[in-house]
């Protein structure tokens, strides 16, 4: 199955979650799809037999709504069984609705307050580093997120320690739950902002797995690496892409079976 395919079935398994269980965030889920093939199809070392192995790579989604996402592939890389996945969101299941990494096997850690996820990966970054041992950090942050104040003082850290083996990715599609984010509180010049903070920066489609992988397999510098990677918000699902109203929006049958009908295009 190629990158392509790969990701049309992680849209449908994302459409068919959210839609089972009448709740959650399908904007910014559908956006990240990409994104999280990468890392796990070609980037992250880890082993779903083993998902406290304690050389794997680190993977925190910072923002956590995005959850569906990441559980439909941690399932089809075998961390868990697939049929998992119809129990999104329900009372005692392992797939709440953020990550929690005492329930769900490969959830690195348990998050949902958007912006602390960046101080996370700067604790096991810095573990890892004084440890000497050879694992990265990856962390997935929405453009709404940066304007959460805890997320400066973690790129201020990271530089500081010289934490060049911690990766942050931006899934940067333009809105939040209020608007555009230049309505709500405007984050540009976010490569500026980083590369001022002491970042090495690299912008490039979020909807490109080649690229995405490309970028995350650079031989690293003394720096941490901030990607910038530019999305579409509900790519895939024309009433929902670049719409500000489907960040967490349940979907009705009609809305359902059309989503899938396009998906499958």
């Amino acid at each position: 199955m190629n990158s392509q395919e790969k990701a049309i079935k992680i849209r449908l398994d994302v459409l068919d979650m959210l839609y089972k269980c009448q709740s959650g965030h399908p904007g910014g889920s559908l956006s990240c799809v990409e994104i999280l093939l990468a890392l796990y199809d070609n980037v992250l070392r880890y082993d779903p037999k083993n998902p406290s192995w304690e050389k794997r790579d680190r993977f925190i989604l910072s923002k956590g709504h995005a959850c569906p996402t990441l559980y439909a592939i941690l399932a089809d890389k075998g961390f868990f069984d697939a049929e998992e996945l119809s129990n999104l969101r329900q009372l005692n299941s392992i797939l709440q609705g953020h990550p929690d990494m005492n329930k769900c096997p490969g959830v690195d850690a348990s998050t949902g307050s958007l912006g602390q996820g960046m101080s996370m990966a700067i604790g096991f970054a810095l573990a890892g580093k004084r440890a000497e041992e050879p694992f990265n950090v990856y962390v997935l942050i929405g453009d709404g997120e940066a304007q959460e104040g805890v997320v400066w003082e973690a790129a201020m850290s990271a530089s500081h320690y010289k934490l060049n083996n911690l990766v942050v990715l931006m899934d940067y599609n333009g809105l939040q739950i209020d608007g555009t984010n230049e309505q709500v509180m405007n984050i540009e010049d976010i490569r500026a902002k980083f590369e001022a903070f002491g970042w090495d920066t690299l912008e490039v489609d979020g909807h490109n797995v080649y690229e995405i992988t490309e970028a995350l397999l650079k031989p690293k510098g003394e720096k941490p690496l901030f990607i910038k990677c530019l999305t579409v918000k509900g790519k895939g699902v024309s009433f929902m892409e670049n719409q500000v109203g489907w960040h967490g929006k349940p979907m009705n049958s009609e809305q359902y079976y059309e989503a899938v009908s396009e998906v499958k295009r």
